[in-house]
């Protein structure tokens, strides 16, 4: 199982969290580009993914109801190319996970991370600001090596 990359959105569409984890072969390729200090340009792509990923989970999603009703739910969607997860929660956080095309179902590997990780290291820190406004992600040590471990232990 590959996992290429996760992300949380918050209730307001923003990308509260983003991390990527680049398959072994595509580490060696990039390791000379992952070197390089982070530029505006390279935030600006990030950004852009994200938004461009929260815009498919969004429509599928709202398709997924307008189909079949109320009680269907939007679980995963699969290209050629990478499946993508999707959890969300009652509070309507969003977790998406993008892995390779043969990975079963990860909706319980995301709750996990929700109950486990988010929950534990992000909701209960009273340091952490409730609302995550203006782009303002979640920087959580604990949490993204927990997430990282997780995710590490999985792959």
């Amino acid at each position: 199982m590959v996992i290429y990359s996760f992300y949380i959105f918050d209730r307001h569409t923003e990308c509260i969290y983003s991390k990527l984890w680049l398959p072994p072969s595509a580490a060696a390729a990039a390791a000379p580009a992952l070197a390089a200090p982070a530029t505006p340009a390279t935030a600006n792509i990030a950004s852009d993914d994200a938004k461009l990923i929260f815009g498919t989970v969004f429509s599928l999603r709202n398709m997924v109801r307008k189909l079949g009703g109320d009680d269907d739910a939007f679980i995963s969607y699969r290209t050629g190319q990478y499946k993508l997860h999707y959890y969300e929660t009652a509070s309507s956080l969003r977790f998406v996970m993008l892995t390779d095309t043969t990975t079963l179902s990860m909706r319980s590997v995301l709750h996990q991370i929700y109950i486990n990780l988010w929950v534990e290291y992000v909701v209960k820190n009273p340091l952490a600001p409730v609302e995550h406004r203006r782009g303002d992600g979640v920087k959580n040590e604990l949490f993204e090596l927990g997430l990282d471990q997780f995710v590490r232990g999985l792959m």
